[in-house]
């Protein structure tokens, strides 16, 4: 700011420093996450309730795969009238089919999840569960109890 010897004042090395007009704040917001994490066993069990609460309601379908010869979305939604899909959540196997993706990403109320992306929240925010063959062998797997060695 000015040179720190011979003017009688305090060292200062900048005008934008906390104690002038016009400076910085002094203790300014600090961005952090205020989240929390849930224990991996209450979540899984959270996940075993969903599912169960869908088998029991009648709202589960399950297909042999999904898979479209070509990404259309008409002939999807077409397909969806036939089996009342109107507000559903897709579990589509380990991967899903790129065609199958494309054509059901335009579809309002409509979502589509690898395996991996099963959770509690997507569950229960859809009305009806829709899951493939390769899905339920996933989801065997992922609930299946480990024993100790």
């Amino acid at each position: 700011m000015y040179k720190q010897k011979g003017t009688g004042g305090a060292r200062h090395g900048s005008r934008r420093a906390a104690q002038f007009v016009g400076g910085a704040k002094a203790h300014g917001p600090v961005v952090r996450s205020h989240a929390f994490d849930l224990p991996k066993k209450l979540r899984t069990m959270a996940l075993r309730h969903a599912l169960s609460s869908k088998a029991k309601s009648g709202s589960l379908v399950i297909l042999e795969d999904a898979r479209l010869d070509e990404a259309k979305t008409a002939g999807l939604k077409g397909r969806f009238e036939v089996l009342g899909l109107t507000n559903a959540l897709i579990i589509a196997g380990p991967e899903v089919d790129t065609n199958f993706k494309l054509a059901a990403r335009n579809i309002p109320n409509v979502d589509v999840l690898p395996d991996a992306g099963l959770n509690v929240y997507d569950v229960l925010r859809r009305h009806t569960l829709v899951l493939t063959r390769a899905a339920i062998s996933a989801i065997e797997a992922r609930f299946d109890v480990k024993e100790a060695v």
